[in-house]
């Protein structure tokens, strides 16, 4: 399945998109989700949670700002998902930093995500907490990686293969992985850390494409429709303020025109990329 097909598919679906995200992404991952073509719920109550799950087409969640309550829906909404059969994104925001929101992650794998994104050393700490994989890798702090993805890319591997999930490994060059099949994006700008929350907005696009196409293809064309819009956004930016409204206006633009500009490799991973 080509992009042009899944953005085409999910444009003519307008898929409802059930996000329980952090404070700081809120906004900008719903205006994310309706500049694609989406429509965004942004409900995490716990009375409410498990119920738009189960009719939802997307559930994503995104650990960013980890409160008891909001864990307690993500165990329900992804239990609900996985009970009814819809699609859900982890987003394992800084696991691997603070405990509580590691075993939160851990815990939330028994529901079997469909894709599990986050930066290197988020996957890199996902895999070691779920005694999955064990490497001498640097670590992040905060919410940033300090580690590459292609140093993660072992870890994002055998995660892949440990819990059935495609894992997206998003950085300067995104790596998309089911554990055999390897994909890289070459899309992006320099500019784009310098806003809070771009990788959670791919996370929310990649749950929206969930609705569109198969998890590796929603994995790939997710990622690569926040790289390149990002892109293409900070052509005409001035800094990180008007990239961030810019990529907005450039999702709800996108199309096959841009599309062409995509960089991709998609392969099967080698020896060595699993050691």
């Amino acid at each position: 399945m080509s992009p042009e097909q899944t953005l085409r598919t999910l444009r003519a679906r307008r898929p409802l998109v059930h996000s329980i995200t952090n404070l700081v992404v809120a906004n900008l991952t719903a205006n994310a989700l309706l500049a694609i073509g989406a429509s965004p719920a942004m409900v995490e109550g716990i009375d409410e949670a498990a119920e738009l799950a189960a009719i939802a087409d997307a559930l994503v969640v995104n650990l960013g700002t980890m409160t008891r309550d909001r864990a307690e829906a993500m165990v329900l909404a992804t239990a609900s998902a996985r009970a009814h059969r819809r699609p859900w994104v982890l987003d394992p925001v800084a696991v691997g930093v603070l405990d509580h929101r590691s075993r939160v992650a851990v815990a939330l794998l028994e529901a079997r995500p469909d894709v599990i994104r986050g930066n290197a050393s988020e996957i890199i700490a996902l895999a070691r907490r779920a005694q999955i994989h064990q490497t001498d890798a640097v670590g992040g702090r905060g919410v940033d990686s300090g580690d590459t993805t292609e140093a993660a890319l072992p870890a994002a591997m055998a995660l892949a293969r440990a819990t059935g999930a495609v894992v997206a490994v998003s950085g300067a060059i995104d790596r998309i992985t089911d554990g055999v099949r390897l994909a890289t994006i070459a899309n992006g700008h320099e500019m784009m850390p310098l806003v809070t929350g771009l990788g959670c907005t791919a996370s929310a696009l990649i749950g929206a494409c969930l609705a569109a196409a198969p998890p590796f293809e929603a994995a790939l064309h997710g990622a690569l429709f926040t790289a390149l819009a990002g892109e293409i956004a900070a052509e005409g930016a001035t800094g990180p303020a008007t990239l961030q409204l810019r990529l907005i206006d450039t999702l709800h633009t996108l199309c096959a025109a841009d599309l062409v500009r995509a960089r991709l490799t998609d392969t099967h991973a080698t020896a060595q990329d699993q050691h």
